[in-house]
């Protein structure tokens, strides 16, 4: 797909952007019906909030007057009670709803905002356990012990590693790569696959059982589980480049998911599913894919990232020519929604995480990052 191409798209996903802004006035969008575009939201945001007011610091890049910061700074008032959350996965929300602002345009509201939410998770960390565990509010707390991880708590790592370089904060430094190599060596299968979930002894710390909440089995691969990997350990690789590790988990989670993805390079909800390829595909752990890879080739440059920027390329052009809206001449849906997206298609789900086919907010944070760096808007190694 041409630069003009991405260029088209970028103006769809600002046009979507400005109407999720003006429809959700309380509350932050979680997900939305593909066949009407009404979304469903959650008070404070939920894990996924923090997407869409990343969404509107990249639109304020793009289009300043059409998205003043004021709009960023509205939807980010609205997740500020999640700051002390005891949540592991509210790393994703400050990081790209708070610390980006505070990289992007150097906003102090925001930079306040992801530095009480990474002083939080640093007290999170459990040093018997290595890492820091879900806790008591994260989204499976009702069905987990006190020391349960997941790959998904790697989330907290990039809010880490920034909060550590605003700080000189070398025990918060030390906290994200502990974390980090701690949740890698158990969810990181020898083959390169990835398992969501495990059960520790709090004790002990020895691993009880690995599992996943989201996936068709405890022994399957998790779209999304596999798409999170890739981006923590690229992101890892590319704001932490001293460290050898992140770059080479990276590359093989990635590895992993070139060799596996379909030919068209949209992901199934779950790569085990024997019901493929009559089951669902997954946009949002698709997106999050293309953002690894970006991220991944920033952090080779350009000869060792070549493979990567073009993987990224490629899948953000399926993504755009089957998954952004309007796919055809009769469409008559908002534009520039990704739909396609599946949160699972387990029936353990809560209720607000039932969607098979719909627009997921983080989905469509990733495939707008994504444009905003293939369109020059925006250097991945910025992000």
């Amino acid at each position: 797909m041409s630069t003009s191409n991405f260029l088209s798209a970028r103006q769809r996903m600002l046009a979507r952007i400005a109407q999720t802004r003006d429809a959700v006035t309380a509350g932050l969008p979680h997900w939305a019906r593909t066949e009407d575009g009404k979304w469903i939201s959650t008070p404070d945001g939920d894990w996924t909030g923090g997407a869409f007011v990343g969404e509107l610091w990249l639109a304020h890049l793009a289009d300043p007057r059409r998205f003043p910061i004021s709009d960023a700074h509205a939807a980010l008032a609205r997740m500020l009670p999640r700051a002390q959350r005891r949540t592991a996965f509210k790393g994703f929300g400050f990081y790209h709803g708070a610390a980006l602002g505070s990289i992007l345009f150097g906003d102090e509201t925001a930079r306040d905002a992801a530095l009480t939410a990474a002083r939080s998770l640093e007290q999170m960390f459990d040093p018997q356990l290595g890492l820091i565990p879900l806790g008591q509010d994260a989204e499976e707390a009702s069905a987990v012990g006190t020391a349960e991880s997941s790959i998904d708590s790697l989330q907290a790592t990039s809010l880490l590693y920034w909060a550590a370089d605003q700080l000189s904060d070398s025990h918060m430094e030390e906290v994200a790569n502990t974390h980090m190599r701690r949740v890698l060596e158990i969810h990181v299968r020898h083959d390169d696959s990835v398992i969501q979930s495990s059960t520790l002894d709090p004790q002990t710390a020895k691993v009880l059982r690995t599992h996943t909440h989201k996936g068709y089995s405890d022994v399957s691969t998790w779209g999304r589980a596999q798409a999170w990997a890739m981006l923590y350990t690229a992101h890892a690789a590319m704001v932490r480049p001293e460290e050898p590790l992140w770059r080479e988990y990276a590359v093989r989670v990635l590895n992993w998911w070139i060799d596996h993805v379909p030919a068209d390079l949209i992901a199934y909800w779950d790569f085990d599913d024997p019901a493929i390829p009559t089951t669902s595909r997954d946009t949002a752990a698709t997106a999050i894919a293309a953002a690894a890879s970006l991220r991944l080739a920033s952090a080779l440059g350009p000869t060792g990232g070549a493979k990567y920027r073009d993987f990224a390329e490629r899948t953000v052009t399926q993504l755009v020519s089957g998954y952004l809206t309007p796919v055809g001449p009769d469409d008559q849906r908002p534009p520039g929604m990704l739909t396609g997206g599946c949160f699972t298609r387990k029936a353990v789900a809560r209720d607000i995480d039932t969607a098979h086919d719909a627009e997921l907010i983080f989905g469509s944070y990733f495939l707008f990052e994504s444009l905003v760096i293939l369109t020059d808007l925006l250097s991945a190694g910025r992000i």
